[in-house]
């Protein structure tokens, strides 16, 4: 099954939940009420009130402009707006040997499975994956990162439960190297006492990749949970104070995601989302690709 079908798949309740009503609005023509019908609707998508704003705006501007008034012209703009404020793709940067993938975001997201699957797509592309377990604060934590890694049939540099996430960073960067892995995917802890010690920790760890591996290319990816809605765009300006983000994972779009959140979070934050979780299975997480996206919740 291609990318397409899967995220079609996946986002089937998506559709079904919030965009299936966004897809038939035009059907009677364009009108000043199905115009209002349709900011409500994007609302309720997540779409946030600032983007839902923004969108609504510029597809009046587009509708007057170029004399729409058939469902299918209506429709196609509204898709152009939208593809135009996701923006185009945004590949990871990947190019050192090693490369490090950073994975952050608060507990209860999906960020260990996440990792997994990051592990997993990569090994399939024929890389040297090694993971590192610096979640040491989270009862559990490595253990499940070590089955998942087990899964995706990958190695792991971990510590015992409550040693210093850095040195754990610190022994798997040496790994790295001397394993000539050709990316090194780094958990971080999901919560710790309060804000600043979560700050200091990353920032420990940011410290020694930079003293380790000093010309390693670098991705910090936040995983959010887009089922949150609002929330996962709060989180994200939380942790943009904390980390500079190169990218988002949002996970669970196959749940009662509603779809909307990733036109939301691009507009306020600006970073772009470059994986997403459609399933459970290990073999579903997607790189992001803008216009299938758009096409698929309109399919």
């Amino acid at each position: 099954m291609g990318f397409f079908e899967k995220l079609k798949n996946g986002l089937f309740k998506t559709k079904s939940s919030a965009f299936s009503g966004i897809i038939s609005i035009f059907k009677h023509g364009v009108s000043e009420d199905t115009l209002e019908e349709l900011e409500e609707m994007l609302i309720c998508a997540d779409v946030g009130i600032e983007s839902t704003e923004m969108i609504m705006e510029k597809l009046r501007d587009k509708i007057k402009e170029e004399k729409i008034k058939e469902s299918e012209e209506a429709t196609a703009a509204l898709k152009s707006i939208l593809l135009e404020m996701i923006g185009e793709k945004e590949e990871m940067k990947l190019d050192t040997k090693p490369s490090v993938v950073l994975v952050i975001g608060v507990n209860g997201v999906g960020k260990t499975t996440s990792i997994a699957k990051l592990a997993h797509l990569y090994k399939s592309e024929g890389k040297n994956v090694l993971l590192a377990a610096g979640d040491t604060f989270r009862a559990g934590a490595i253990e499940q990162l070590s089955i998942w890694a087990e899964r995706a049939g990958v190695q792991i540099i971990k510590q015992s439960e409550g040693s210093d996430p850095a040195a754990v960073v610190y022994d798997a960067a040496a790994a790295a190297i001397k394993r000539e892995a050709d990316v090194l995917i780094i958990d971080t802890a999901g919560r710790l006492h309060n804000k600043k010690n979560l700050m200091n920790e990353l920032a420990k760890i940011n410290r020694v990749i930079d003293k380790q591996l000093p010309d390693a290319s670098r991705e910090t990816l936040l995983v959010l949970d887009s089922t949150t809605g609002q929330n996962a765009v709060n989180q994200a300006k939380e942790f943009r104070n904390t980390s500079e983000i190169t990218g988002l994972v949002l996970t669970k779009l196959d749940g009662t995601a509603k779809g909307g959140i990733v036109f939301s979070i691009k507009n306020e934050l600006g970073i772009p989302v470059k994986f997403i979780g459609v399933g459970e299975k290990i073999d579903e997480l997607q790189p992001f690709e803008p216009t299938e996206f758009v096409d698929a919740l309109f399919e």
